[in-house]
């Protein structure tokens, strides 16, 4: 039971009569007349409350059922609807509350309901998503009000679903442009010198300015013209993606984490990778395997890239490269392209990373991907005040740290970019066309 601002305005107006009464009474007989008066009169109002309640429907006779996706992006409203039936002898009304949690982004969170008996309504509900992840509700909540309005009855109803909310891959608006330009890759303008990763592809007559060591003697030989090889691009390459989840990548840069940024980068790749005909794989790891998705091709690949990616979330614990690297290197024995997403901050923190380096560098080329933060360069700028000073000098120090560490890795075999979280991914899948352009794949 459940009472309604309607009681506490009924008791308030009680106190007029009682005053009246006290006042008119004698003075030994006021304070008696009063206590009389008030006592009378909680005691009219709760039973009047009582009764309201008794005679409010049973909120827990009714039937819910629910009309929504399984999937939603992060960002993007959906919309579902929840159907609710009158089962009772009486007419249902009051409210009903949803028990999603608020990051699901339900609204309305709250619905009227005015249900005769035997009948059903249809409730709309938008979801705008704040998190990533499995969001779950397990019931409803309905409070049915009495005729008068003065008190009701609650109930809680199961009613079990759930809502995966995606990565919002905001970097999809990179791929036309890069799509176009892995057309010209692998269509019109071949690749002109022989690389590792390159593989015959016609012959066409010499125009000078053209490279002379694609030019074909045997074919110059029975055309009586200078003929030219072109070559493309090897097609079933394979692409590790290493998304490091440990407490680096929990780090806020710009509207999200590090992490969020890594997930964006990984999505891009992996879309151009597999339009060029290349393999993916991904492996999210910290000290255990928090995703993996491998063998998987065309069409499938994004939504399962995505799905795997929504429930995993940044831990507070350093990341084991050895037994990340490793577990990368079980997903293909072929020479790769491996792809680590993580942060260059400090060398004490990538000191088993740089170790285990070189081993991986000499099965594949190996590109290094860290999300830097904007505002670390503007302290660094900053010198207004003499206070500014000690925070651009701090700031100047984790600059130079990074490039300390990039060059580092640079010397080991890998190469790494560094950017913001809005141009890592473009530039991670633009050094990519690169290296699918001169055959280094």
């Amino acid at each position: 039971m459940f009472v309604t601002g309607r009681l506490a305005v009924l008791v308030g107006l009680g106190v007029v009569p009682v005053i009246l009464l006290s006042l008119a009474a004698s003075a030994g007989s006021a304070d008696t007349v009063a206590w009389a008066g008030v006592t009378g009169w909680l005691l009219l109002c709760t039973v009047a409350a009582i009764a309201d309640a008794s005679a409010a429907a049973d909120p827990r006779a009714i039937r819910v059922e629910r009309d929504m996706p399984g999937r939603a992006r992060l960002g993007v409203p959906v919309r579902a609807s929840i159907m609710v039936a009158a089962t009772g002898r009486r007419r249902l009304r009051g409210l009903l509350r949803d028990g999603w949690e608020p990051t699901a982004g339900a609204e309305p969170s709250r619905h009227r309901l005015d249900i005769p008996p035997g009948e059903s309504r249809i409730l709309p509900v938008t979801f705008i998503p704040r998190r990533r992840g499995e969001r779950r509700t397990a019931f409803v909540v309905v409070r049915t009000l009495g005729p008068l309005g003065l008190a009701g009855r609650q109930g809680v109803t199961p009613a079990p679903a759930s809502l995966r909310i995606l990565p919002p891959f905001h970097a999809s608006r990179h791929l036309p442009s890069r799509f176009a330009r892995l057309r010209e890759l692998d269509g019109s303008t071949s690749v002109q010198v022989r690389g590792q990763g390159t593989e015959f592809d016609s012959l066409r007559e010499y125009v000078r300015g053209d490279d002379v060591r694609s030019i074909d003697w045997r074919a110059t030989a029975r055309a009586r013209t200078t003929m030219l090889r072109t070559w493309r691009p090897e097609r079933d390459r394979h692409v590790v993606i290493v998304i490091d989840t440990g407490r680096t990548s929990a780090a806020r840069v710009g509207d999200g984490t590090r992490l969020d940024a890594a997930m964006e980068s990984a999505l891009l790749l992996a879309a151009l990778a597999d339009r060029a005909g290349d393999h993916v794989h991904l492996l999210m790891f910290d000290r255990v395997v928090r995703a993996r998705v491998s063998g998987v091709r065309g069409a499938r690949l994004l939504p399962a890239l995505v799905d795997a990616m929504a429930g995993v979330e940044p831990q507070l614990i350093d990341t084991d490269w050895d037994a990340a690297l490793a577990q990368a290197s079980r997903l293909t024995s072929h020479a790769s392209l491996v792809v680590l997403l993580t942060a260059l901050d400090a060398a004490s923190a990538s000191r088993s990373l740089l170790a285990r380096l070189p081993a991986v560098a000499a099965r594949g080329r190996v590109l290094i991907g860290a999300v830097t933060d904007v505002m670390i360069e503007q302290t660094a700028a900053k010198r207004e005040r003499s206070d500014d000073l000690w925070l651009a000098a701090a700031a100047e120090r984790t600059l130079l740290d990074t490039r300390r560490l990039s060059d580092g890795l640079t010397r080991l075999g890998a190469e790494a970019i560094l950017r913001g979280p809005d141009e890592l991914p473009p530039q991670i899948a633009d050094r990519y066309l690169a290296l699918k352009a001169a055959g280094r794949l």
